[in-house]
């Protein structure tokens, strides 16, 4: 078996409006997506005995917790093969922070389903592959197509839309991560409480740090959809995310905003001089900068696309 590397890239929320719960308690998204060039790489080699996970991260489970071990664990039996799965090994080089909002477990994972589906010699539908991935998580599937994207139920259910124009973008990372159990759940406390009560699901929510409005005119998103209703509740919780927002306004973002739970939060420029100006003014010891851009469909597609 040849020697597989396939890159894992990460992702932000453009948009994310939460519009209601689920009778199974998921919480019903309309959210836009887009793709990053910023990614991990998972390197695919022949291994005596059963699957395994190799990662340079100590943070990152290496046993079935991990989405890319269920991932393969899932296309084994697709492809009715007995036990579990085996002969393979995979090396992570973890490059997008975790519990950031980016996305990088799920990218991992669909970034796994391509790989492991070439190597394997899997002819899988599309719409099986799509299945597998929704099972595993609910930004999986977007990561199986990337670009610009709405992703709406679970956020599961994907839809391309028109790539948005090629943007740079600062990550700031604070020294902690949000869970989204968590960010989602404060989401819901906050809701019930007096000063959230009357609000319904789907309105516009912003942080009261965000004295910049979000400029999208000519990019195709509308005004109704600005905003992330999941950064309030967590700006709340952590004062440094509303802070971020803030000084990456003031640095020339035409957008900012936190990505996804967070802890993540980005700015979005037009150049890379830009882009490179705000993480230097707002690189320090509570926060890490990292300067990367937006990748489109096409982009996506070429970089994905195994020899």
């Amino acid at each position: 078996m040849r020697v597989l590397t396939v890159p894992a890239f990460a992702k932000i929320n453009l948009t994310l409006r939460v519009l209601g719960v689920r009778d199974d308690g998921y919480h019903l998204v309309r959210t836009v997506l887009q793709s990053l060039a910023l990614h991990d790489t998972l390197t695919f080699h022949a291994a005596p005995g059963a699957f395994r996970i190799e990662c340079d991260d100590p943070a990152c489970p290496a046993d079935r917790t991990n989405l890319v071990w269920r991932a393969a664990d899932l296309l084994w039996r697709a492809a009715a093969r007995r036990g579990r799965a085996r002969g393979v090994a995979v090396q992570i080089s973890k490059r997008i922070p975790m519990q950031a909002g980016l996305g990088g477990g799920s990218s991992d994972a669909a970034a796994a389903i391509r790989g492991l589906s070439d190597l394997w010699r899997l002819d899988l539908a599309p719409e099986r592959l799509h299945g597998i991935a929704a099972s595993l998580g609910a930004d999986v599937p977007f990561f199986l197509e990337g670009g610009t994207a709405l992703g709406v139920d679970r956020g599961d259910l994907v839809f391309q839309l028109i790539d948005q124009p090629p943007a740079w973008v600062t990550l700031t990372l604070p020294p902690f991560g949000v869970s989204t159990k968590d960010a989602y759940g404060w989401f819901d406390e906050d809701l019930r409480s007096p000063s959230g009560a009357g609000r319904r699901p789907g309105t516009p929510r912003r942080s009261r740090s965000a004295n910049r409005r979000p400029t999208f005119e000519g990019r195709g998103l509308p005004p109704s959809e600005w905003g992330n209703d999941l950064e309030p509740p967590v700006a709340w919780r952590y004062r440094a995310i509303a802070g971020m927002v803030d000084r990456l306004g003031r640095s020339g973002a035409f957008h900012a905003a936190m990505s996804g739970s967070g802890s993540a939060v980005y700015g979005l420029f037009t150049t890379s001089g830009e882009a490179r100006a705000a993480a230097r003014r707002l690189a320090g010891p509570g926060c890490r900068t990292i300067v990367t851009r937006t990748l489109n469909r096409k982009q996506f597609t070429e970089r994905t696309r195994h020899p």
